[in-house]
């Protein structure tokens, strides 16, 4: 399968000291993405979010058994790879690679992060979990190393139970993450203005 095409916004690569892989969620457009970032303190961050084909990254439930989500699911983590690559290709290394991701593209977005875990800058999942119809350790490992990872989610939501986030939140702490999660009651399935704020805070401007 071909790669996603790269869009880039914010700085230049070239010139950036930090970069911000941004991932959409299904039926949205990397444009889509981009433009959360006016609402983010990442005035500084080279900006890189990848297009997936037809808008969604892979085609079933991210509940569903992997191999129903195949060869999409490995297409779409390669996509994110790229991305990193062509962060670190113009210098910008792990620890300060930064990840945010809203529904498909936040249960992407941790899936990649703990598939291939070390220090990076910092992770945002807006409503997202790992991916499968339970979550598989043995495809996990490395060392998040204290890595910030900001969780937040709606219970209930029509797309992501809040026991997936739960032991997501589980697993990435395992790994040595420190992640905060947040769980907002009936907030719907979207990103508030609590968790923005909370993802400045927490990820892009820690104290």
């Amino acid at each position: 399968m071909t790669q996603a095409l790269l869009r880039t916004a914010g700085q230049p690569l070239g010139t950036a000291t930090k970069a911000l892989i941004m991932l959409h969620g299904r039926g949205g457009s990397a444009a889509d993405i981009l433009s959360l970032a006016s609402h983010l303190r990442v005035a500084d961050f080279a900006l890189l979010a990848p297009q997936a084909a037809q808008n969604s990254w892979y085609p079933q439930s991210f509940l569903a058994p992997p191999a129903q989500n195949e060869p999409y699911l490995s297409a779409a983590l390669a996509s994110v790879a790229q991305a990193a690559a062509e962060a670190a290709r113009h210098g910008i290394g792990p620890a300060n690679l930064y990840f945010l991701g809203f529904s498909q593209g936040a249960c992407l977005t941790l899936d990649y992060v703990a598939r291939h875990a070390q220090r990076y800058g910092g992770v945002v999942a807006f409503t997202g979990g790992l991916i499968g119809d339970r979550v598989y350790p043995e495809n996990y490992g490395g060392d998040l190393a204290g890595t910030p990872i900001f969780i937040g989610t709606s219970d209930p939501d029509f797309h992501v139970p809040v026991e997936r986030v739960r032991a997501s939140t589980a697993l990435l702490t395992g790994l040595g993450a420190a992640v905060t999660e947040k769980v907002y009651s009936n907030m719907g399935h979207t990103i508030s203005r609590e968790e923005i704020d909370l993802a400045n805070a927490l990820i892009f401007e820690p104290a």
